[in-house]
């Protein structure tokens, strides 16, 4: 199986409670500045560390809580964010438990995020254990980490060490798969896109055959050779299902991540509502990297709405929602959100996202899917996985 998420682990707590000491003592590094004044960490910093008896993890180090500088509420949202990211809290307070360090703990209970306490500087206060929560003392001055590796082994959930599934359970040993890989305008020059890399490290882990072409090169191939599957860039669903043989089984990189990164039973519910979509309905359009939007035939901001337009035949409203920003306010507003692939971002997150949406009674979709269903072939790219 392949394995593309580490464990996220989070550091959060008020300014100058020792989050920033914490981190550089649990890695061994200089990871994070840290200096006497409040406000030095201004951004989530990560760093991806091996932990002995915990294997591979990321480490988050945020800005603190109570920050009421000019900036402040932009360094508390931006950690506030973080919390959708990880799979396991670290609470840092040093000497009394207060109210923000209360409303953090709430909030993680909340969203039923893992958390800890860890009492910093218990060379300086007394013991604070806290009613409800696991408290770990620690002090970074002369750090003793076996208490702290032990909780974080306690509070670590299972799900977060789980590897997750491209083609494992459809390829078998030996089956060759064809990967079709278009060469256009937002093709990276020199490199793949990492879905692309992790399918072909995927198929190598099976012991299949991984052939990668051009869009352009598929046709003449494929009057020698007969794969057991294709994968295509979904923007070539069109042209490449017009020349593979409808007994060779379809799909494409997106969809492969749906399963992946996503919620792949909401995602063929909710891209199913696309018929039922009418005039002046809202769709939320869902990227979750930063990349350049001066494309003219960016996917998400461009093919996917033109696309929908013509198929539906309505007029609907598109809201791009780019990086990571927070889902818009008023979400009952919108009739259906439609998520990328999600290659640089966690399940945890594009899970959490989908929890947001369906709570609010907004269908989900994904990029992949939604452009095969305009394009009339959702049923044969989605049936080998159903």
């Amino acid at each position: 199986m392949v394995q593309v998420n580490r464990p996220h682990i989070g550091i959060f707590g008020k300014m100058n409670a020792g989050k920033s000491s914490l981190i550089n003592a649990l890695t061994g590094q200089q990871v994070s500045v840290v200096a006497q004044h409040p406000g030095t960490t201004t951004d989530p910093v990560k760093k991806i560390i091996e932990i002995l008896g915990i294997g591979p993890v990321t480490l988050i180090d945020t800005a603190g809580l109570d920050d009421t500088s000019a900036l402040g509420a932009q360094r508390v949202s931006r950690t506030q964010a973080v919390l959708d990211q990880v799979d396991l809290a670290i609470l840092v307070f040093a000497g009394e438990l207060d109210a923000c360090d209360r409303a953090l703990m709430q909030t993680c209970k909340a969203r039923q995020i893992p958390f800890f306490f860890v009492h910093n500087k218990s060379d300086l206060y007394a013991p604070a254990p806290v009613a409800g929560a696991d408290t770990v003392e620690f002090s970074c001055k002369a750090p003793q980490l076996d208490g702290l590796l032990a909780a974080i082994q306690k509070h670590l959930p299972a799900s977060a060490y789980a590897p997750g599934i491209l083609l494992d359970d459809v390829v078998r040993p030996g089956e060759q798969v064809v990967l079709v890989i278009p060469i256009d305008a937002s093709a990276p020059e020199g490199r793949l896109i990492l879905p692309q890399v992790q399918t072909i490290r995927n198929l190598l882990d099976i012991g299949a055959v991984a052939v990668c072409l051009k869009d352009t090169e598929l046709a003449a191939w494929l009057k020698n050779h007969t794969p057991q599957l294709v994968v295509t860039d979904s923007q070539a669903f069109k042209q490449v299902s017009a020349v593979v043989p409808p007994q060779i089984p379809l799909t494409s990189f997106s969809i492969l991540f749906s399963r992946l990164k996503g919620d792949f039973k909401a995602f063929l519910r909710g891209t199913q509502t696309i018929d039922n979509l009418q005039d002046g309905d809202k769709i939320l359009i869902m990227e979750s990297c930063s990349h350049s939007v001066n494309l003219c035939d960016d996917i998400g901001r461009t093919k996917i709405p033109a696309l929908l337009r013509k198929y539906t035949g309505k007029r609907l409203e598109f809201t791009v929602l780019a990086n990571l920003d927070p889902l818009p306010e008023a979400l009952d507003t919108y009739k259906l959100a439609i998520q990328c692939g999600g290659c640089m971002v966690t399940r945890r997150q594009i899970l959490r996202r989908v929890e947001y949406l369906q709570k609010s009674g907004v269908a989900v979709s994904n990029y992949g899917m939604a452009l095969a269903y305009c394009n009339g072939i959702f049923k044969r790219v989605t049936e080998i996985f159903r």
